[in-house]
């Protein structure tokens, strides 16, 4: 073996003086987990939920649909004509199958204050009836609430809501896999930091597993992207949240308020909401923790002709928060769905073809005038693999375009999961069958 300069000794005290930033990305940027994101977050007020709401909201989207004049006219009045024909079976399935893929309950705007005795008892109601769905197959896979705000005027009502929820949903039996509790409003990283400790608090006294519950926090406010001091709060409290964040949801109406902007010019395509954005994107890349887009407040119901301009706006701003890597947004109403499946099954099949001919040649090395590198081949694995979660894209396309099981697409894409993960999802994107 050929002599060099250095020797172990050397070799080890380089090692000592990057011990910190191994531990730091380890730790605190250990890239996505692998697991399932939703399109979308759907919002209703809390007690309106019923365990058949998915299925009413489904039904009501297709009557909807229906009285357009089809799947197929909705597709071509939205820009999507070259791909009606192949996207309408897809979304007409997904409507029935799953209309909603994450639902949230709403007791904060979207329900409004209220006597305490009037929200006590809807958040002890709610939490059965949640019990209910989940028990009878009838909730989405990611359900949960919304509570009020930790500012001084609603910090205890929100507080004592959250309490109700989950003392007892925790008492109807294990809490669901897919639970989402979502902290509004943020200002502070100290608000995070009491989210924390109340979680702590929780998983001590309702005998949970450390670390069971996390939540998402909405990005509302311009202090969270600027603090009095100079910092990007932001980026902070996602260390010191001790992993407990799952994600960060823009709110479009909060914020755009908060900078003084005219509420005609109040949208997720301002530039002050794309700046925002591309800040809460840098903050939460590799750390694990996703990112939502916000809602178009602008519904499509009433006159036909202002349903079409709704169906065309949002349709539009689902295909750009996916453009711009913002893969979930936020939901108002049953008659949004449509228009939110058919604009992200359009993004997805639109790029496929070209993503699964690169990923055949990276494993399999069937195409030698295209060399990506490994980075790449993890974009393009995740792409994919998002397609086949949602529902655009079926088991049998994805094995005969990419002549790959999806088991090896999700270990290409998540390579941080330990061996044994990424083939226990692949029961769940074998469902997504032609």
């Amino acid at each position: 073996m050929a002599a060099g300069t250095l020797g172990e000794a050397d070799l080890a005290d380089i090692d000592t003086r990057l011990a910190g930033t191994d531990t730091l990305l380890a730790t605190r940027y250990p890239g996505d987990d692998g697991s399932r994101q939703p399109v979308h977050t759907l919002y209703v007020p809390a007690d309106r939920f019923r365990p058949d709401l998915p299925a009413a909201f489904g039904a009501a989207a297709a009557e909807a649909v229906a009285a357009f004049g089809g799947t197929v006219a909705l597709a071509q009045a939205v820009g999507l004509g070259p791909l009606a024909d192949e996207l309408a079976p897809l979304v007409d399935a997904k409507l029935v199958a799953e209309p909603i893929e994450d639902l949230r309950l709403d007791f904060e705007d979207g329900y409004g204050a209220r006597p305490d005795e009037e929200e006590d008892a809807d958040a002890v109601l709610t939490a059965e009836r949640v019990a209910a769905a989940v028990a009878a197959d009838l909730a989405p896979p990611f359900i949960g609430i919304r509570f009020k705000c930790f500012e001084a005027p609603t910090r205890r009502r929100g507080i004592r809501t959250l309490d109700l929820f989950l003392t007892t949903l925790a008492a109807a039996g294990p809490l669901p896999d897919g639970l989402v509790l979502t902290l509004p409003k943020v200002t502070t990283v100290a608000q995070v930091e009491a989210m924390v400790a109340l979680c702590e608090l929780f998983e001590e006294r309702l005998g949970l597993p450390a670390g069971r519950l996390r939540f998402e926090v909405q990005m509302e406010t311009p202090q969270l992207i600027v603090a009095a001091d100079g910092s990007v709060p932001v980026a902070t409290l996602l260390h010191r949240a001790d992993g407990r964040i799952s994600a960060l949801h823009y709110g479009t109406y909060d914020y755009s308020a908060s900078l003084q902007i005219a509420a005609a010019y109040q949208s997720m395509e301002h530039p002050a909401a794309d700046f925002a954005k591309q800040v809460m994107q840098v903050a939460v890349a590799e750390t694990g923790v996703r990112i939502s887009d916000g809602s178009t407040n602008v519904i499509p119901v009433g006159d036909p002709d202002h349903v079409r301009e709704a169906w065309q706006l949002h349709a539009r701003l689902v295909r750009r928060s996916l453009e711009r890597g913002y893969y979930q947004g936020w939901d108002l109403h049953a008659t949004q769905l449509p228009t939110r499946y058919l604009a992200t099954y359009a993004f997805y099949r639109e790029g496929f073809a070209a993503a699964a001919k690169r990923l055949d040649n990276y494993l399999h090395g069937s195409d030698a005038t295209i060399m990506d590198e490994p980075a790449t081949a993890r974009a393009l694995a995740r792409f994919v693999v998002r397609g086949l979660e949602c529902g655009a894209l079926t088991t049998e396309e994805v094995r005969a375009a990419t002549g790959s099981e999806p088991a090896e697409l999700v270990r290409l894409a998540h390579p941080k999961l330990a061996p044994t993960v990424a083939p226990n999802l692949a029961p769940t994107l074998a469902t997504k069958e032609a």
